[in-house]
């Protein structure tokens, strides 16, 4: 009679089981409608997004929502506007460690194409690298060296459509963002006069300025900046399978990987700031990364602004081509994407906040209240985590010139 009573238990636990697995497709993720996975995929890969359920939006967003999608072509300004040349020119300028006063570091020192144009580490190495070794073993036994960088090097992917540029917007186009590293101390360490000087030396330069410019040899700082930006301009995503999937074709991404789209959009309440076909809603946000009162203290915006409202509050990157540039956060502290997934899980909790007297009370960050536990399952969280290689493309390498002109 036991032993009946077991075998019946053992086959119900079989039967939950296998229930529990078909439900998979079948779950109600938002609560809204009852779509399986085969609908869904039926919605999304309609290439109608007006088809799509609804996102799960906050309704301070609701207003400037723009849908997840396609990228938008890249409009070129008008008084820098496209051609080849150019952005050939710029190519050279971005390779060229000569803009720095060590002739050791360029732009791409710090945005490597294969390593999706960031450099991988946790946050930028700076300048002078002829210790090479000894400067490594220093960081290994002390933590910290002088020429560190305090941000993580943000890539520069898809940076054409950004309304400003670095971690705290202090830029607002590429152009203006170019003069930056150069005269950073920690960065390329070169005065701006002495670096345009320094380009203007080399001969070869002037016939590659001349045929980007009109016929015009001039090699000036506006002229510099303009054709670096221009290069910039075409680091663009190609599309990926979120792309393929979303214009008809519905065997691109797996199931898990669809339920991750849908989560993204829903539960998971991403969309509120990665959206539109940027994934990046171009604004600033306080995420509880502050790490306030700390030794990484950084108060993001307000650093730039001076205002109250904008302490600890970071600019949303683009999550395109998200799996293969970390270490993720503007800090760097997050060395896998499920870190930083389980971290907003939780409603991304900041450190509970001690008092300061003085000032010090008066900058206290404040969460953004978009910041809401999520209750994701595992399973959710490994959803959305599989989402995100779907905006992700295969690494791509650029060839660097051989020779700099002389």
């Amino acid at each position: 009679m036991v032993m009946g009573r077991m075998k019946l238990l053992l086959a119900g636990a079989f039967v939950g089981i296998i229930g529990c697995a078909s439900m998979l497709g079948k779950r109600d993720i938002k609560g809204e409608g009852d779509y399986d996975l085969k609908k869904l995929r039926e919605l999304y890969s309609s290439g109608d997004a007006s088809k799509w359920p609804s996102p799960g939006i906050d309704p301070s967003v609701a207003a400037g929502y723009n849908e997840i999608g396609l990228l938008p072509p890249v409009l070129f300004p008008a008084d820098n506007p496209f051609n080849a040349s150019k952005a050939e020119l710029g190519k050279y300028l971005f390779y060229d460690p000569r803009l720095s006063t060590s002739g050791q570091i360029a732009c791409a020192s710090c945005h490597d194409p294969q390593l999706g144009w960031g450099d991988g580490k946790r946050v930028a190495f700076g300048h002078d690298r002829k210790l090479g070794a000894r400067n490594a073993m220093t960081i290994w036994a002390f933590g910290h060296d002088r020429k560190l960088g305090a941000r993580n090097a943000m890539t520069i992917w898809n940076t054409a459509f950004y309304t400003s540029l670095f971690w705290d917007g202090r830029a607002l186009s590429l152009e203006d963002q170019a003069r930056f590293p150069v005269q950073d101390h920690l960065e390329m360490n070169e005065s701006l006069d002495a670096m345009e000087k320094r380009v203007q030396r080399y001969n070869g330069y002037r016939a590659m300025f001349a045929k980007a410019f009109e016929g015009d040899s001039t090699i000036n700082l506006d002229r510099i900046f303009k054709a670096i930006a221009t290069f910039e301009r075409t680091i663009v995503s190609p599309k990926s399978r979120f792309d393929l999937f979303i214009s008809g074709k519905p065997d691109v991404i797996n199931d898990q990987e669809l339920l991750g789209l849908h989560l993204f959009r829903t539960k998971a309440g991403c969309v509120n700031c990665h959206n539109g076909g940027l994934f990046a809603d171009n604004k600033f946000h306080n995420d509880g990364q502050t790490l306030f009162a700390s030794a990484n203290e950084d108060l993001g915006l307000y650093n730039v602004t001076g205002k109250r409202e904008d302490v600890g509050k970071f600019k949303t990157p683009s999550l395109r081509e998200v799996v293969n540039t970390g270490p993720w956060m503007h800090h760097g502290n997050f060395p896998t994407l499920k870190d930083v997934v389980l971290l907003y899980n939780l409603g991304n909790p900041a450190p509970i906040q001690k008092s300061y007297k003085g000032d010090r009370d008066s900058l206290l960050p404040k969460t953004s209240p978009l910041l809401k536990k999520l209750n994701l399952s595992d399973e959710e969280v490994n959803a959305v985590i599989a989402f995100l290689s779907t905006i992700t493309t295969t690494p791509r390498r650029l060839n660097p010139p051989q020779k700099f002109p002389d």
